[in-house]
């Protein structure tokens, strides 16, 4: 899935200095926690996805400069209710996405677009065929911090791809589409939609419009995966210990940054606009795959809901 993750990706001087400007609070930040996630389980022996530049992304905001980037790092390994529950959940997911875009490009897309990109490496970090474009859609804040780190891994290491790799500055509350286009995207052709974190925090207004406008834009053989939540919590999920240790760890307030609206019921809409649709619990990808997390008392995760969808 990516090289050998003991090569020296050093981070050279000067890359942190003024490089934060999109990775210092909201829902910027919890694209750090990602990171540090997925970093740390690069390291694990039973890794479910490898990402060898999410530790670089971590060292270089200062908010993440102290956050464990290796299992020594963390004592009570998958106990841990942060670093071990929530970032084995975030590598779980990792790898359902990862397995779903490369299974797309395999039956023919030649296009992925990840909708709010933020500091995912799948460009660098996955094997994808030559003629394969990935479009990275975010705020060009999140691009700059991203290309600086980027920018600063040593010669031959830091910018390895096999997919030519566009970067679509836009936020999702404008023309996003109108920007896509405008990089080069040709709706005529099939695309592997990808949204991993990014419908929890838009409104359900913005949600139905990014799905009106992805059907739209997808030719036949299109796929889109995507994560979703069910709805409000309890007040016994909030106090779960995966959302009270990222707080008082992090300074992240999860379920704060949960949009409170109602939320749309997006796989029945794809439904009605002739999309194949499956939705899933992250625990069948927990069982599927032999690791992850399992369902606990009032949880954190049992709303989360994966949903894939194929255009015939």
């Amino acid at each position: 899935m990516s090289a050998g993750v003991t090569e020296n990706l050093g981070v050279t001087e000067g890359v942190t200095e003024g490089a934060t400007e999109g990775v210092t609070e909201g829902v910027e930040l919890t694209t750090l926690l990602v990171a540090a996630a997925r970093a740390i389980e690069t390291h694990r022996p039973d890794a479910l996805a490898r990402d060898r530049y999410a530790e670089h992304f971590v060292r270089a905001a200062p908010a993440g400069a102290h956050w464990p980037v290796h299992p020594r790092d963390v004592p009570d390994g998958e106990a841990d209710p942060l670093w071990g529950r929530l970032g084995r959940y975030f590598a779980l997911r990792t790898r359902a996405f990862d397995d779903q875009l490369l299974r797309a490009v395999q039956l023919g897309a030649r296009q992925v677009v990840l909708l709010g990109a933020g500091l995912d490496a799948r460009a660098h970090r996955l094997d994808w065929p030559g003629d394969c474009t990935l479009y990275e859609v975010d705020r060009s804040e999140v691009f700059a911090f991203k290309q600086r780190v980027l920018d600063g891994l040593d010669t031959g290491t830091g910018e390895q791809r096999t997919a030519h790799r566009v970067t679509v500055e836009a936020d999702f509350r404008t023309d996003w589409a109108g920007a896509l286009t405008a990089a080069g995207f040709r709706p005529d052709l099939p695309t592997a939609w990808l949204a991993e974190g990014l419908l929890l925090h838009l409104p359900g207004t913005a949600e139905r419009e990014l799905f009106a406008a992805v059907d739209r834009f997808s030719a036949p053989g299109s796929t889109l995966a995507y994560e979703a939540k069910l709805g409000p919590e309890s007040a016994a999920v909030r106090d779960n210990p995966v959302y009270t240790a990222t707080l008082e760890r992090t300074g992240i307030d999860l379920p704060a940054l949960l949009d409170a609206d109602p939320r749309p019921d997006t796989p029945a809409d794809l439904t009605a606009r002739g999309w194949s649709t499956n939705v899933h619990t992250p625990f069948e990808f927990t069982r599927h795959y032999g690791r992850g997390p399992l369902p606990e008392p009032d949880d954190a995760l049992a709303a989360n809901r994966w949903v894939f969808a194929v255009r015939p």
